[in-house]
């Protein structure tokens, strides 16, 4: 099956574990229609570099999928209609990369990062 890795943002006035629940809902989404969730990662409440509906601030949230087409459209589907839901990019990759994510990672472990002068 194809893999997918998805950053869904939610509104800021919900609570860390009303938006960690919505990642588990739209994971049995998933499920149900035949794919799964291989890794999910909460990346918290983060600032925008602009508004969406009226929201400066948002709980980012990042999915990593193992599902076939018309399971991953019925969940981005749902995802549009969520009222919760402000945004979400879905991207298809050839592969998952191993470990935590780079939003996830302290900065003194990312690589390839110059000093500033």
């Amino acid at each position: 099956m194809p893999l997918y890795e998805h950053v869904m943002i939610a509104r800021q006035d919900l609570s860390n574990a009303q938006a960690e629940s919505l990642v588990e809902h739209f994971g049995t989404v998933l499920a149900d229609n035949g794919g799964n969730v291989v890794d999910s990662e909460y990346w918290g409440v983060k600032t925008m570099a602009y508004k969406i509906n009226k929201n400066r601030k948002g709980h980012y949230a990042f999915l990593k999928t193992d599902a076939p087409a018309g399971a991953v459209q019925e969940m981005e589907r749902l995802m549009r209609l969520h009222e919760d839901v402000m945004r979400v990019l879905t991207i298809k990759v050839d592969e998952h990369a191993e470990g935590p994510s780079v939003q996830m990672q302290k900065r003194d472990e990312r690589e390839g990062r110059r000093e500033r002068r």
